[in-house]
């Protein structure tokens, strides 16, 4: 049966109307993003610009390859972020600067957010002295492990900052051991599966960002989660409380209808409706786009009936949270 379908699939995708932009149109999508590393030229994005489609595809700038040490080539990365930007990314202020210079390039080609796939939600918030000293020892290639975290956390914070100026939101997707197969690692290299949840810590870990910008209402910042544990406890009462959080729908394992499930139930009565961000949907899979968000929309609804069966919600309201956690919270939390 695998076989079959994968020879069906093959197939249609040969024809004109599964060509990918035939499928963007027959889909009914209205903007879709993809990201790119801060170090990407966006020469696909200039391509279809080019091309004169009307169909709007936009980037979000992802920086993990020039904020994380631990990331291979972390030096040579920031050398290529100076060479690209004509920042001397060899002091802490040029560094910035040149992160603001690609974030405008970003926007540019329709970004209206960042992502940052940390492996912790750990922020800091340095003064700029003991920044720019952190900034001089990791940029020489330090092999201490704390700081080479501690630099990760004020990336975060910083990256919050530059949003309150460029009015990006900041996407913070953490808690998954990447790649923990070693084996799988040397042979095939990074992002090749075993990628596993861990437990996340948020109270804690987000407090130096969320007393730097917390309570500023022209920021948006998306919390996702792989550790289901944190809901309830964490991140709810988080976004219930300061103005710039929001939640991130249920995602990656718990991007499923027991996950959705889990996530509402234990999200709603703290949080409420309005601070998540509603479905946006990740799939590396083009095609399956349709079926997530109806997966999603089938899952909210069944949630907001069995409130109406209770009476604790009227059925007009009912209708009106739908088309909100299937289409409109989405668009106003990414300011598309």
């Amino acid at each position: 049966p695998a076989d079959r379908h994968y020879d069906t699939i093959a197939t249609l995708l040969q024809w004109e109307n599964f060509r990918p932009r035939a499928l963007f149109e027959r889909f009914n999508i209205e903007v879709i993003a993809t990201t790119e590393g801060a170090l990407d030229d966006l020469k696909w994005h200039q391509m279809i610009r080019d091309s004169g489609w009307q169909g709007r595809v936009v980037t979000a700038y992802r920086p993990d390859a020039v904020v994380d040490p631990d990331f291979e080539g972390f030096s040579t990365n920031l050398d290529r972020l100076g060479e690209i930007t004509g920042c001397d990314t060899g002091n802490w202020a040029g560094y910035l600067d040149a992160h603001r210079q690609r974030r405008a390039f970003f926007k540019s080609f329709g970004a209206t957010s960042s992502d940052h796939g940390h492996p912790t939600a750990e922020t800091a918030n340095l003064s700029d002295a003991a920044a720019q000293e952190l900034f001089n020892r990791v940029r020489r290639g330090s092999d201490d492990e704390r700081e080479r975290k501690l630099f990760r956390a004020q990336m975060l914070t910083e990256m919050a900052k530059m949003s309150l100026d460029d009015g990006l939101v900041l996407q913070i997707h953490p808690g998954s051991w990447r790649n923990h197969s070693s084996a799988v690692f040397q042979k095939f290299g990074r992002d090749k599966g075993f990628d596993i949840p861990t437990r996340t810590d948020y109270v804690t870990a987000l407090k130096p960002l969320l007393d730097c910008v917390g309570l500023e209402r022209d920021l948006t910042i998306v919390l996702f989660t792989l550790d289901e544990t944190s809901y309830a406890r964490e991140l709810a009462p988080l976004a219930g409380v300061y103005p710039a959080l929001k939640l991130g729908p249920a995602w990656w394992f718990h991007d499923s209808p027991e996950g959705m499930r889990r996530f509402r139930e234990m999200t709603t009565e703290t949080a409420g409706f309005y601070n998540t961000v509603g479905f946006n949907d990740d799939t590396r899979a083009f095609p399956s786009i349709p079926a997530r968000h109806d997966v999603a929309r089938r899952v909210d609804c069944a949630f907001l009936a069995r409130l109406v069966a209770e009476h604790r919600l009227r059925e007009d309201e009912a209708h009106e949270l739908a088309r909100e956690l299937a289409y409109t919270l989405a668009k106003k939390a990414y300011r598309l």
